[in-house]
């Protein structure tokens, strides 16, 4: 069997111009791991491998360039997708066909990236697990709402996929699964053709193996600045930020955590605890808030027209939050509002760069009836900030254990230098 599946998206590409490899042999060896693999991983809700190969023939064919070009991609089953279904993890839309792609797609395939299926989801990125199992014991969740996506990735199925984020769903399952996963600011990708759950937290973000692919994707499909990765830039400063839920981290988490800031310290950059003002603690119960209050809103048409074929958690959440009163959600998006305000004003005069601060509470749980909690996600999500982890650890079940870098809203490019730099520096 092929290797190449095991190469990174920039690693792809520079076989691919080198003439050393073909878009065709790239794909292949995916879609042979994937043949090997899924009956154990389940990270796929559709795969085309035909038109997967057809495309890839004809890049090769016509020496298409591109910044993706050959590069094989997955998408979350929440992202529309005109030539294969879109169903959300809902027997709702078991059959339903957008008519168009949803706009990162579209832009990645311009680029030349060749799409080869779609990844489960949690049942309309919320909390219902698909049946993906962790790649690394699969025994274990690998985390939610993008599960598929950071599985493949982690598997060696593909080297790049598209995620969302509400609370954690992207930086948890790449922290459970070993991965790079990356949530820019909010806003920076855009969102039409998702299905929305929470449209003022939902962000589309990307998983793969290093933070050069993260940064690419996202270009590609924001115009974000790709910073130059070819040397190492200098050493950043970096805020140890354990949290108000320090606690709930298991002592794995701390000891990498710990560890981390040490050696990085050690390395050159310069390592200072943070502590976040007392206000922002609310913001752990006003996440969950705005995001179930928008929710049942945007899953109003499903409750009315097939209510029995939601799952039942869902419909006592869209119940509940339907009967949450206006004023709370208005006085949680108040302080949200003011919270980032105030960040930005710290992160202007503070010593630091970027903050280090746990991915997950721990490795992936043991089961599937969960994904996890997005406890150490969701207050950065409801900032609005980017923020990207890196798998640095491992906890007493053998399993990933990852830190999350988290800069200043539209601070992508810092965060990305600074995680480069880290990803180097740990290794």
């Amino acid at each position: 069997m092929s290797e190449l599946n095991r190469l990174s998206a920039t690693e792809a590409l520079g076989r691919i111009a080198a003439g050393k490899a073909t878009a065709e042999e790239l794909v292949q060896s995916c879609l042979d791991r994937i043949a090997a693999r899924e009956s154990q991983v389940q990270a796929w809700t559709h795969l085309d491998a035909e038109a997967a190969l057809a495309r890839a023939r004809e890049i090769d064919r016509a020496n298409e360039q591109g910044a993706l070009v050959g590069i094989p991609f997955a998408a979350k089953d929440v992202i529309d997708t005109a030539d294969m279904p879109t169903r959300y993890n809902s027997p709702i839309y078991h059959d339903y066909r957008p008519r168009t792609d949803a706009a990162c797609v579209a832009l990645a395939r311009r680029a030349g990236a060749v799409l080869l299926g779609k990844t489960v989801t949690t049942e309309f990125a919320a909390r219902v697990p698909g049946p993906t199992r962790n790649p690394h014991n699969p025994d274990h969740t690998p985390g939610g709402s993008s599960s598929g996506s950071a599985a493949a990735v982690a598997d060696y199925m593909v080297p790049a996929a598209f995620g969302t984020q509400t609370g954690g769903s992207v930086i948890r399952p790449a922290a459970y699964c070993g991965v790079v996963g990356y949530k820019p600011s909010f806003g920076t990708i855009n969102c039409a053709g998702m299905k929305h759950l929470a449209e003022s937290l939902d962000t589309v973000g990307v998983l793969a193996r290093t933070v050069p692919d993260c940064a690419l994707l996202v270009n590609v499909t924001s115009a974000r600045t790709l910073p130059d990765f070819t040397s190492i830039a200098d050493a950043p400063r970096i805020g140890v930020c354990r949290t108000s839920r320090w606690q709930r981290a298991s002592a794995a988490t701390h000891a990498v955590l710990e560890r981390a800031a040490a050696i990085l310290s050690r390395r050159g950059a310069s390592v200072v605890d943070f502590e976040l003002p007392a206000e922002f603690d609310r913001l752990y119960e006003e996440q969950p808030l705005i995001s179930g209050f928008e929710a049942a809103r945007a899953l109003m048409p499903e409750y009315l027209a097939q209510r029995a074929l939601l799952s039942e958690h869902m419909r006592s959440q869209v119940e509940r939050f339907m009967a949450t009163p206006r004023r709370q959600y208005s006085e949680a998006m108040r302080h949200a509002q003011a919270c980032r305000r105030r960040f930005s004003e710290i992160a202007a005069d503070a010593a630091f760069d970027v903050l280090l601060t746990p991915s997950a509470p721990g490795e992936a749980p043991a089961g599937t009836a969960s994904t996890g909690e997005s406890l150490f996600n969701r207050n950065w999500t409801l900032l609005g900030l980017p923020c990207l982890t890196l798998p640095v650890g491992t906890g007493a079940a053998g399993l990933p254990i990852g830190v999350q870098l988290v800069a200043d809203y539209d601070q992508d490019e810092r965060l990305l230098r600074a995680a480069h730099w880290v990803r180097h520096a740990l290794d």
